[in-house]
């Protein structure tokens, strides 16, 4: 009885087919079933998320290829014209071809996203996502662009002219959008590098300067101690050198100059000055304030008060507070603060004769 059942299974090419679309659809729903009940659950036992979403969204495309090789299979033991089944072949490669390049643009996506949240929990801007999903963008653009060259492969299409006149439109396209770009890949490089952040405070060698507010795709919002808003092209703003305020601590040193006239005691002005700075709220213990005799000036000595604030939003308010102290410091020990003089000395005419 089984012997007869086999021989009617290989003689009968239709139950031969039909058997061959079952074992493999059994298969296919097994590599589901498996994925989701038993791989699932190992994977849902590790620190990260990633592989529970790979898994989750490749067991069904997976499935499908799986009945695609058995849909063709099937076919193989029917008498059907060349031209039929070159066609029905090229057909079922391709859509293979394009179930693979799916796979890998959602495993290349999760991947992405992934790289993204940890990248966006170090930085404040909302540029990270705007990155993320450039990046995402992109590679959906070239592995479908390299799915699609496969495709064609297999239809016989001769690639090698496509691509050059492909490669010649892109470099049009690259110089025309030369300044877009420069501008998105400066931001990129602003944002790996992590010169600057949102909240730093920023100047520039054209003396442009404030708090950054925002690291877009094409720009930088930065608002100016005045309170206007300068939007910043990321490309000219990578190029440019940056003094940064808050990188590598946000700690910042003040500087008052100041100056007594010829004749005072110079240690005696260090010791009153620095008793000034050490009482100031806003100036830090560490590092310590300073007084240096800096020079002897063209009609005053020329002194130094240094002192460092927690940070530049302080220096303002921390420098006039300052310059108060110090000068109400030496007008109450009388030491006098000289103002610009010259002496001009005139002779008489008479007295040379």
């Amino acid at each position: 009885m089984v012997l007869e059942l086999l021989n009617n299974i290989t003689t009968n090419k239709y139950l031969h087919s039909l058997i061959i679309l079952i074992a493999f659809f059994i298969m296919s729903e097994l590599v589901v079933l498996i994925s989701q009940k038993i791989i699932l659950r190992l994977t849902k036992k590790t620190k990260t998320e990633v592989d529970d979403l790979i898994v989750s969204k490749t067991s069904k495309p997976l499935s499908l290829i799986l009945l695609l090789v058995g849909l063709r299979l099937a076919i193989i033991p029917h008498p059907i014209k060349p031209q039929i089944l070159d066609i029905f072949e090229h057909s079922l490669s391709s859509l293979i071809i394009a179930i693979v390049t799916y796979i890998v643009i959602i495993v290349l996506d999760i991947l992405i996203s992934n790289w993204g949240e940890k990248f966006a929990s170090r930085t404040e801007s909302k540029f990270d996502d705007e990155v993320v999903v450039l990046f995402q963008r992109f590679s959906r653009i070239v592995l479908s662009f390299v799915g699609l060259i496969f495709i064609l492969q297999v239809w016989g299409v001769q690639v090698g002219p496509l691509l050059a006149s492909l490669g010649i439109a892109g470099l049009a396209v690259a110089f025309a959008l030369q300044s877009t770009l420069g501008n998105i890949f400066g931001g990129i490089s602003l944002i790996v590098d992590r010169s600057i952040t949102v909240n730093d405070f920023i100047k520039l060698d054209d003396n442009t300067q404030g708090f950054v507010l925002d690291i877009g795709l094409r720009s930088t919002k930065i608002r100016s101690i005045d309170g206007d808003l300068i939007i910043m092209p990321n490309g000219k703003l990578a190029d440019s050198k940056i003094y940064n305020y808050h990188q590598p601590m946000p700690t910042t040193r003040v500087t008052v100059d100041f100056a007594a006239e010829y004749g005072s005691d110079a240690e005696k002005i260090k010791k009153i000055v620095l008793n000034e700075l050490s009482n100031m709220k806003l100036a830090l213990k560490e590092p310590s304030p300073q007084v240096l005799f800096d020079q002897l000036g063209e009609f005053a000595l020329q002194f130094k008060a240094l002192f460092w604030v927690i940070s530049i939003e302080k220096r303002a308010e921390a420098k006039e507070a300052a310059t108060a102290a110090i000068y109400n410091a030496l007008n109450k020990n009388k030491i006098k603060i000289p103002f610009p003089t010259r002496t001009i000395y005139m002779k008489d005419s008479k007295e040379e004769k």
